[in-house]
């Protein structure tokens, strides 16, 4: 082992020639000098010495990679020392989730969403004096879900953030990367409501016609009034081609691409891997005939380019929500208007349908959920026709009745259907 004065020190360990250096408050392994080259890595400590064991553990955990140990090897080495630092247990979780779609592993914007979670567990962990996956327990977990609620986090946020470190330790030991003495039980209570806001009719009406008022803004509008109409999402319109819209037939055709050979250009893939069709809404028509056809994609952004979600979401909120939020107030510390995002136009999609009967195997269809109770989060009916429904209930007994007790109602008045 050799150090450079004010230079980082040069390990070798038992597989690998490794430099250890401190950057901040964090000690780094740096592989990319050996061959194979193998990145450099965070040991998620300030503690030297911790640091020479999450470096040594990294090497073992590398050797297992490069096929120079096995894993039964490597639980023999480490049963004197099996401590898997937090930085190292998130890179073989990663690299496990990002496998082949044929293997199951996950869309990109999932492994983002994992990324987004981990970013914040690993400094979290820090504070607590947790620098190892054999460390985490429910205390861990308890004391983590406190935080994400002190900082204002979502119940669904929140959830997502606890089953990802959850089944990130789970397949950790299911791997033999832990030992099955670090297993435990933390049940979570999941919100089987939907948490995103719906538009009522005349919200969503608002919002085309200010949209339309705007020669700036009628790329957006035409957009959203798609959106309300197909219950798309926000991915799936933006990857919406001409080629995917038979305007003779009426029909639409959403394509995943994820198990065809391609050998050039970007796969096009749907959230769950399926592709689907569903017919056009009448009024919808005359829009889709009057869009320019300027490329292969059927919507652009503001500039003419690709359509881009953010964009779609920072431009409605600010050219739209706020300018027309006043005429739709909301009490303090209630959900109004104002925090309604794009994914509530496939809310806003679906709340008419419950509200015309549609039958809701049909709208799984069209939406591409497999699962009715997923289609049952986004049925909504607005305040006008949930009164309609009340006053289509049939009473017994009428306001203008009196019936004492004991009494029954008249006969010929109208009965309950229970």
């Amino acid at each position: 082992m050799s150090k450079r004065k004010g230079g980082p020190e040069k390990v070798h360990a038992e597989f690998f020639v490794w430099l250890l250096y401190k950057r901040g408050a964090v000690y780094y392994a740096d592989g990319r000098g050996s061959l194979p080259t193998l990145g450099r890595r965070s040991l998620g400590t300030g503690s030297r010495e911790e640091a020479r064991h999450a470096l040594d553990a990294l090497d073992r955990q590398m050797a297992v990679k490069e096929g120079l140990l096995s894993v039964s090897e490597f639980v023999a080495r480490n049963s004197g020392d099996n401590r898997l630092p937090l930085a190292e247990g998130r890179r073989l979780y990663e690299e496990y989730v990002a496998r082949p779609s044929i293997a199951h592993g996950v869309r990109p914007k999932t492994r983002q969403r994992y990324k987004a979670v981990f970013d914040k567990f690993l400094p979290f962990a820090e504070t607590v004096s947790v620098g190892y996956w054999n460390q985490v327990n429910k205390d861990i977990l308890s004391k983590y879900a406190r935080w994400l609620e002190g900082e204002g986090y979502a119940h669904a946020t929140q959830c997502l953030e606890l089953s990802t470190v959850k089944q990130t330790h789970k397949w950790l030991i299911d791997e033999k990367y832990l030992p099955e003495s670090c297993s435990f039980k933390y049940p979570l209570r999941k919100n089987h409501d939907s948490t995103r806001y719906c538009w009522t009719v005349e919200q969503f009406t608002a919002i085309i016609e200010h949209c339309r008022q705007s020669a700036e803004l009628t790329w957006l509008g035409d957009l959203c009034f798609t959106l309300g109409h197909t219950g798309m999402r926000i991915s799936e319109a933006a990857n919406l081609r001409w080629s995917d819209i038979d305007l003779v037939e009426g029909r639409i055709t959403l394509v995943d691409e994820s198990r065809q050979a391609k050998t050039g250009g970007e796969k096009r893939t749907l959230k769950n891997h399926r592709s689907r069709s569903f017919p056009i809404h009448a009024d919808l028509l005359p829009v889709l005939h009057r869009l320019p056809r300027t490329g292969k994609h059927v919507f652009a952004g503001p500039r003419g380019g690709r359509l881009k979600p953010d964009t779609v979401r920072r431009i409605l909120i600010r050219d739209v929500l706020e300018p027309i939020k006043g005429r739709f107030p909301s009490a303090p510390g209630e959900e109004g208007f104002i925090d309604g995002r794009v994914h509530s136009f496939r809310h806003y999609f679906c709340s008419r349908c419950a509200n015309s009967n549609t039958a809701e195997r049909m709208v799984m269809t069209w939406l591409g959920h497999a699962d009715a109770a997923m289609v049952r989060r986004y049925y909504h009916l607005d305040h006008d026709e949930a009164r309609r429904q009340m006053a289509r209930v049939s009473m017994t007994v009428s306001p203008e009745t009196n019936v004492g007790p004991g009494q029954s109602p008249p006969s010929g008045g109208p009965t309950a259907a229970v």
